[in-house]
């Protein structure tokens, strides 16, 4: 769903249940991942993908890969994954996946 004022610029990605809210403005060729939210009232600058189901509530920057809920750079949140699973498996509570 597309909300008011909201502005996409060229050749944007955008896959199924993208969720973005008013005034919110895509720049030339970013890609958005499936279930993927946006806040409303900020940018998303040229190139810059975000993956499936995260949560947008600022600007990403030009060319970023961002993903998470709230969103972050893709290789924060790459590492807070893995080591939210290694402290799981280290307490008994869950075995890493992969």
């Amino acid at each position: 769903q597309i909300g008011h004022n909201v502005v996409v610029g060229r050749h944007c990605v955008i896959v199924s249940q993208v969720g973005i809210a008013g005034s919110t403005t895509l720049e030339d060729f970013v890609v958005l991942g499936g279930q993927v939210g946006l806040a409303g009232h900020l940018t998303v600058g040229m190139g810059a993908q975000i993956a499936a189901q995260s949560g947008v509530a600022g600007d990403v920057p030009r060319g970023a890969k961002y993903g998470g809920s709230p969103a972050q750079p893709a290789l924060n949140w790459a590492r807070e994954s893995a080591m939210l699973k290694s402290m799981l498996a280290k307490r008994g509570k869950g075995r890493p996946e992969g």
